[in-house]
């Protein structure tokens, strides 16, 4: 074929550009068509339509618009089909053959510059979009959002980590743009990744990678009525909190969600289900639970008003969109975590999305019929989207169609087109990103400490959950003060962590599981990380051994087994004790309301403030004195303003003790 002009956008498909467009399969089995000489007539019409006729008979068109969804193939598969990848690879192959009898005659030119997608102008997107998706986007910029950029080379496409989406654009354009986004939410994001980049390049932030923040107005303006009613539950308590109150807080919830301030109305939700709690009189019901999203909320909307390194749109959620649909996505199981709330069992699968580096949760929970368990061992065998539990937490799960929550919560689809399929694990840990998967503790350590408190920070489930590869494991043993089996873990690049698997009647077989495999060898650890007294604690999720994974929470067992003694039991912290005393007395508050505190509450904010004093905590004490004078006067403003310093201080530094 000797045309006079040439189709760019398909020269530049690489393999793995066509895998993410249709499937690796695919590609494979047309360059092995191709291999075999099954090759078809090309054909490139003067409006740039490619035309492949191939031996079967199939006729395969693409045209010069649109991309790899435009293009038709009559071999009547509603997708993509072997045919039209393969009217691509026998096109390149082409067109390379005659260059490559060329002879040099004249040096070559120097490439010129990949353009980026900020080249595209809106009325681009306009045409190929529709004005709908500029719409549902331009709502999403006056919110406010972040962006990683990975600006495009000679090795790499242009693609932007957006936080409900990746958008990669595979060549030059809007023909090729694969993300893991659909529908509406598709187009919106690709809306959203060309305007990062056209932002980045407006900061000169043209470089080789770089996180921009695009638009964002004083959203923390709207979280006023919000704060009013926090402080009406704060000066009432739960003890006087109202069903008028609480249809109030979900009013707001819903308001705030319309104004895409989700982490405060997820706070405000939290509050609502607290109070309800106690309303029930429900064992789940948690004072210290309920003065941290009293406290979280004001904290949140000082942190919008002047943010200090993290921006107002990460504070408040507002770059998040309320459910993002996933199509085709592969899931690699992290493990999972069964707990008990009152008389309710509740179960947490932990999935990580390789290609977003996010990590998500199914959750689900079940009653615990009277007399009866309802261990993890029996969740293991339970059916999600048609698939056990046990294997969803432990294998790679691959399902074609799901959607997940601004929470990282995700609902795997139930219909007859959203199939969902689990394989074995096998080494898939290996292949996570460097931002799941930990080689270096002394780093992960680091980084841990640089983040912002709990109280201002994105409220994404398992947050925390990393997989850490191991060096060497070593069982300390069962420390029965704790209830707790440990074990200590060290990584190949340096680091050691503390493996922590708590007692709990809701997995009577975890102790025996995960002793067990530390015995045996473990290869990585999957579980959710914090910093303790300098020490990187892990609460194991899952363990890897040579002979699969091992999810102790589901494992079974009946609480029989002899296990070995740690060698020496922790200490009592003075610092914690005080820390915790001091929790303590502020959630007492919160129960009963600022309006109703009477002496006994004054002295235990005194004792609280003495013994944070004697250990040194001096601001802290400072704060807990100041409430304890503001209790004896009658300004409410003052009681809320002395409390709210005071929760706050000391729930940020037992975060950092």
């Amino acid at each position: 074929m000797n045309d006079a002009h040439q189709r760019s956008d398909l020269l530049a498909l690489t393999p793995d550009a066509l895998a993410a467009l249709a499937n690796r399969g695919l590609v494979k089995r047309a360059a092995k068509d191709l291999d075999s000489g099954t090759a078809p007539t090309v054909a490139l019409a003067a409006d740039g339509t490619l035309t492949a006729v191939f031996p079967d008979g199939a006729e395969a068109a693409l045209p010069a618009e649109g991309g790899l969804e435009a293009a038709t193939c009559t071999c009547g598969a509603s997708g993509k089909c072997r045919h039209r990848v393969g009217a691509v690879l026998a096109y390149q192959r082409e067109q390379q053959g005659p260059q490559a009898d060329t002879p040099d005659e004249a040096p070559a030119e120097p490439a010129a510059p990949v353009p980026t997608p900020a080249a595209i102008t809106d009325e681009q997107l306009r045409e190929a979009l529709g004005h709908h998706a500029l719409k549902a986007a331009e709502q999403t910029r006056r919110a406010g959002y972040t962006a990683r950029l990975v600006w495009p080379g000679p090795d790499r496409p242009a693609a932007a980590e957006l936080p409900a989406a990746t958008v990669t654009f595979l060549v030059p354009g809007l023909g090729y743009v694969h993300t893991d986004a659909t529908g509406p939410a598709r187009d919106a994001a690709i809306v959203l990744a060309v305007w990062a980049f056209r932002a980045a390049l407006d900061n000169d932030g043209a470089a080789e990678a770089a996180t921009v923040s695009v638009g964002g107005q004083a959203a923390s303006d709207g979280l006023a009525e919000a704060l009013t009613l926090a402080e009406r539950v704060l000066l009432d308590g739960a003890v006087g909190s109202d069903g008028v109150l609480r249809a109030a807080l979900q009013r707001e919830s819903k308001a705030l969600t319309r104004r895409r301030a989700h982490w405060p109305a997820g706070a405000v939700d939290d509050l609502i289900d607290q109070l309800e709690r106690y309303e029930d009189r429900s064992a789940a019901y948690d004072p210290q639970r309920l003065a941290a999203l009293l406290a979280e909320l004001p904290s949140r909307a000082r942190a919008a008003e002047h943010p200090d390194g993290t921006p107002a749109a990460q504070v408040l959620g507002s770059e998040e969109a309320d459910a993002t649909p996933l199509t085709l996505v592969r899931l690699t199981g992290l493990g999972a975590r069964v707990g008990t709330e009152g008389d309710t069992r509740t179960l947490e699968i932990y999935l990580a999305q390789p290609e977003t580096g996010m990590v998500l949760a199914v959750q689900r929970d079940w009653p615990v019929p009277e007399g009866e368990a309802l261990t993890g061992a029996e969740l293991a065998s339970r059916r999600l989207a048609g698939c056990k539990i046990g294997a969803l937490a432990s294998g790679n799960t691959v399902t074609e169609a799901a959607s997940r929550t601004a929470a990282r919560a995700l609902k795997l689809g139930t219909g007859r087109l959203a199939k969902t399929q689990v394989l074995p694990l096998g080494m898939a840990w290996n292949d996570l990103p460097a931002s799941l998967r930990a080689t270096d503790l002394d780093a992960l350590a680091a980084e841990l400490a640089d983040r912002p408190p709990a109280l201002v920070r994105p409220r994404v489930t398992a947050e925390s959950l990393r997989v850490i590869a191991v060096e060497s494991a070593e069982l300390l043993g069962y420390d029965p003060a704790s209830q707790c089996l440990e074990g200590l873990v060290t990584a190949p690049n340096g680091g050691s962590a503390r493996l922590r698997v708590p007692h709990r009647a809701s997995s009577p077989g975890a102790l025996e599981a995960a002793e067990r495999a530390l015995l045996g060898g473990v290869l990585a650890v999957a579980g959710h990380v914090q910093r303790h007294r300098g020490e990187l604690i892990v609460q194991p999720t899952a363990l890897l051994t040579a002979d699969g994974p091992v999810v102790p929470d589901l494992a079974p067992g009946d609480d029989t087994a002899d296990l070995a003694a740690a060698g020496e039991t922790a200490q009592t912290d003075p610092v914690a004790a005080a820390i915790e005393g001091a929790i303590i007395a502020c959630a007492d508050l919160a129960h009963q309301g600022l309006r109703g505190a009477r002496e006994p509450s004054r002295v235990r904010v005194e004792a609280a403030a003495a013994e944070l004093s004697r250990v040194g905590l001096r601001r802290a004490a400072s704060d807990f004195v100041q409430l304890s004078k503001a209790l004896g006067n009658e300004d409410e403003a003052r009681k809320c303003a002395a409390w709210t310093a005071a929760i706050v201080r000391i729930l940020v530094t037992a975060e950092l003790h």
